[in-house]
């Protein structure tokens, strides 16, 4: 996180922006403005059609990754944000990440951290309003994290009884899990749907319950597998 003179954006309008459909970006890290983007075409992930390949199946059952949530929220935003080979420039600015770290402190933004032994390796962030998640970002240094983090958040948000996953923006990789894009106004149709009823839990929630069920005969990674392969 960056020092206390960067300017954040109220919670108030973030939280209203997101409602709206709209959220904000910056044009590289160094740039100190942001702009409101508002996408013709959204990105949405069905929760029924999260696409959970043998091979991610594998990786969730064998426990290669420690997955936690809301434990290092600045640690993923701050990974989202370092330059990497596919992504040698970033839209997340010193006032993006400080807004969305006091919404997290706030209780309105989350993160799905994995970790091998210890250290984080892979994670994505986003905002919580009502029964919709709106993806920002995620990373992954080590094969497969991001693919397991967002396979963990997609179980989570079944779980809790939530409706909409935003992705923003199409990408391959989004769409080789099953994202597909839809038009501004069924996703504002779908958002205003979603905002109008708070879910069964919050995702730290579903997450410790998860945690806290009768582990004799699975692991969580093997329930969250299950789950997803039974219906994908």
């Amino acid at each position: 996180m960056s020092g206390s003179h960067v300017p954040i954006i109220a919670p108030e309008m973030l939280l209203l922006a997101y409602r709206s459909g709209v959220f904000p970006m910056a044009d590289s890290r160094e740039d100190t403005e942001i702009f409101w983007v508002e996408p013709r075409k959204r990105a949405i992930l069905p929760l029924d059609g999260f696409h959970c390949s043998r091979s991610l199946a594998k990786v969730l059952k064998s426990g290669r990754f420690t997955v936690t949530v809301d434990t290092d929220f600045a640690g993923v935003v701050e990974a989202c944000a370092a330059p990497r080979p596919d992504h040698p420039e970033t839209w997340i600015n010193p006032t993006i990440a400080d807004s969305y770290g006091n919404l997290h402190a706030l209780g309105h933004a989350h993160s799905v951290e994995c970790r091998i032994d210890g250290e984080l390796v892979g994670g994505l962030y986003g905002v919580a309003i009502e029964r919709a998640f709106c993806g920002e970002s995620m990373f992954s240094t080590a094969r497969d994290a991001s693919k397991v983090a967002l396979a963990w958040l997609v179980a989570l948000m079944r779980r809790a009884g939530y409706r909409v996953l935003d992705c923003q923006f199409i990408t391959d990789h989004l769409a080789s899990l099953g994202a597909v894009e839809i038009a501004r106004t069924e996703y504002l149709a779908r958002l205003a749907q979603a905002c109008a009823q708070q879910p069964r839990l919050s995702l730290p929630e579903a997450y410790r319950e998860l945690l806290e069920e009768d582990t004799a005969s699975s692991s969580p990674g093997k329930r969250i597998a299950q789950s997803l392969t039974q219906t994908s």
